[in-house]
């Protein structure tokens, strides 16, 4: 007996109005075999967005150099999130060597949990972004990309540059839905001990999602924002 909906059109709307698995069918007790390979390929997705690395190829592209956190290795960092959230003594000889001592607007890039995210969109929201800043008449230091990072790498960053503001962009954890999915993290006067409320984000930025181009534009007027107020996080008004 095949399953009908009680009314085929609220279900067509809710299926147009977000990517996840509503009204599949099922065959007996279990998925069909059709929505089952589906899952299997999103779960496959996943895992290899969560392993995946940032080409050496696109950071010579786009004119950034690399440092490590403490996590080594993916299996460590997976591990521990703790180690990403450190930078090597490495890295932060090369932030002081290679950077910009307090700039306005730092700019961090990290692979997160999908360096696949970077891959997709980086090429369209960094554009944007530095449009933004240059019609806000805002500076920005010297953008690098952090191995392996988490999102309070950038505190630790914080307190070698002492940007203004920082904003990192990070891949995030993927889902069932998309693996390559961006989220854009920012801070006013970042310093080791920071609150996870002392932070803004915009998430979901992909092609499905938030654009990049758009993502990358509002960032500008959030990290203006915070330059006017002095602030962020849950104190920030926008």
């Amino acid at each position: 007996m095949t399953w009908q909906p009680k009314s085929a059109e609220l279900l067509r709307r809710l299926q147009r109005s977000t990517p996840a698995r509503i009204g599949v069918g099922r065959a007996g007790s279990r998925p069909t075999t059709a929505e089952l390979l589906k899952l299997r390929l999103d779960h496959a997705a996943a895992v290899d967005a969560v392993y995946s690395e940032v080409p050496d190829e696109l950071l010579a592209d786009m004119g950034w150099f690399a440092v490590d956190t403490s996590s080594g290795d993916k299996e460590t960092y997976l591990k521990r999130p703790d180690l990403g959230r450190k930078l090597t003594a490495e890295a932060e000889a090369v932030l002081r060597s290679r950077c910009a001592m307090r700039p306005q607007v730092q700019i961090v890039v990290s692979g997160g949990l999908s360096a696949q995210a970077i891959e997709a969109n980086i090429r369209d929201i960094y554009p944007a972004l530095l449009d933004s800043l240059r019609v806000l008449g805002l500076t920005w230091g010297t953008t690098f990309y952090v191995r392996n990072g988490r999102v309070a790498c950038m505190d630790a960053i914080g307190e070698l540059l002492w940007p203004e503001v920082m904003v990192l962009l990070i891949g995030e954890r993927p889902g069932l839905a998309s693996a390559d999915s961006m989220s854009a993290y920012m801070g006013y006067n970042p310093r080791l001990g920071a609150l996870e409320s002392d932070r803004n984000v915009i998430s979901n930025i992909h092609k499905r999602g938030t654009p990049p181009v758009e993502a990358g534009a509002h960032i500008g007027t959030v990290l203006q924002a915070m330059l006017d107020q002095r602030t962020s996080g849950t104190k920030l008004r926008i």
